[in-house]
């Protein structure tokens, strides 16, 4: 059988140590600690800031929301094959309105297939005064009509 020799690493050492290591400052780590243990979240006082609120969800127009005016008004440019083609008509699009007054977003409602890419683009490109909820700026949700007429 083999011999094993016990070990208790617990017992006090049989030789003294030539040299000391030098004791490690946890002045920090008791502090965090005792935070914890005290019920300051995140360890500092008042605990961890809230985040921000996420920003608000468009509004549609309608009842006590009025449309925001236009203040930068661009016109569709015709496509060369649709007026070749003598095709006319209107598209209806529903535009995001950001509270800067961009159109951040726009879908086409109803479609003309190739007035639809020109309508899309001169949207995008239109401005507005930002619409106000209890006076403070909100996106927006509104429909719109691009007309499209040969002369």
């Amino acid at each position: 059988p083999k011999v094993q020799a016990e070990v208790n690493p617990a017992a006090a050492p049989v030789e003294a140590p030539r040299q000391i290591a030098p004791e490690i400052d946890t002045s920090f780590e008791r502090a965090a600690v005792s935070a914890i243990l005290s019920g300051i979240v995140g360890g500092a006082v008042g605990g961890v800031p809230e985040p921000p609120p996420p920003p608000a969800a468009p509004v549609r127009v309608g009842g006590a929301i009025k449309p925001p005016v236009k203040t930068r008004d661009v016109r569709p440019q015709y496509p060369p094959i649709a007026q070749s083609a003598r095709i006319q008509g209107v598209v209806i699009i529903e535009a995001t309105i950001s509270p800067q007054g961009k159109v951040q977003d726009a879908r086409v409602l109803r479609s003309i297939p190739l007035l639809d890419g020109a309508a899309l683009d001169a949207v995008r490109q239109w401005e507005f005064t930002p619409t106000l909820l209890n006076g403070v700026p909100v996106p927006v949700i509104m429909t719109v009509t691009v007309q499209f007429t040969l002369t």
